[in-house]
């Protein structure tokens, strides 16, 4: 069986093929996309100024379910917020990526993050913020600030790798790349073998958690081990 997802994602990533080539073959994502053309604060609030719209587009394809995937976004305006208007405009279940990475960390039992974004500075400080609000302590972090998400998406996987690597993430329960726009995915694997700890990306944790929403086996584990645990509730 086929399950239809609708996929939420800002106008000016470079990165929705991503989510996709993480999901099993049952799921497909159809994408529709979000004003989104530079990464400030204001452009994040500004994301779903016509969410109704947007999303009343993906319920024209007969999805089962709605993806908002912009993390920083949805952590900034709020996934309850979010999950209502979504619901009201399409009677539709959502996914909201900010919360997938929520479910993951506790499906970790993690508590102490590692976080790496390529997010400016603002945004880093609200994250942390929102994180630290629901009982998580980043430990560690790097960054790698993009002005657009055409520049978030072209950063090489591999430079994640390295970035991890050469960051001290002694205290850490787990790694947290934040950020949809990120090519993360091809490397997870050699990022936890390399580290020793966890992955959670906000891309395998949208995929994971949709699984989970659909009754669907998630991926093997070439994603990270995320992709062999079951959501807690």
């Amino acid at each position: 069986m086929i399950h239809r997802v609708g996929h939420l994602y800002p106008s000016g990533g470079i990165n929705d093929l991503e989510p996709q080539r993480m999901a099993p073959p049952e799921v497909e994502l159809l994408v529709t996309r979000m004003p989104f053309r530079d990464t400030s604060h204001s452009s994040d609030r500004a994301i779903a100024d016509d969410l109704e719209g947007n999303v009343s587009l993906l319920a024209d394809a007969k999805v089962e379910l709605i993806a908002f995937n912009c993390t920083a976004a949805g952590l900034i305006l709020g996934p309850e917020n979010l999950r209502k208007r979504i619901l009201q405009a399409t009677g539709l279940p959502c996914v909201i990526t900010i919360e997938a990475v929520l479910a993951a960390l506790a499906a970790f039992g993690a508590r102490r993050i590692a976080l790496f974004t390529p997010y400016q500075d603002e945004v880093v400080a609200a994250e942390i913020a929102y994180l630290h609000d629901r009982g998580y302590a980043v430990v560690a972090q790097s960054h790698r600030p993009c002005v657009d998400p055409l520049s978030q998406g072209s950063i090489p996987s591999g430079d994640w790798l390295r970035i991890a690597s050469d960051t001290d993430l002694n205290g850490a329960e787990a790694i947290l790349f934040s950020c949809a726009g990120i090519r993360i995915g091809e490397t997870i694997g050699q990022i936890e073998a390399a580290t020793g700890l966890p992955v959670v990306a906000s891309n395998s944790a949208l995929i994971w958690q949709i699984c989970q929403r659909l009754g669907v086996t998630p991926p093997d584990t070439r994603f990270g081990k995320l992709m062999a645990l079951r959501e807690t509730v």
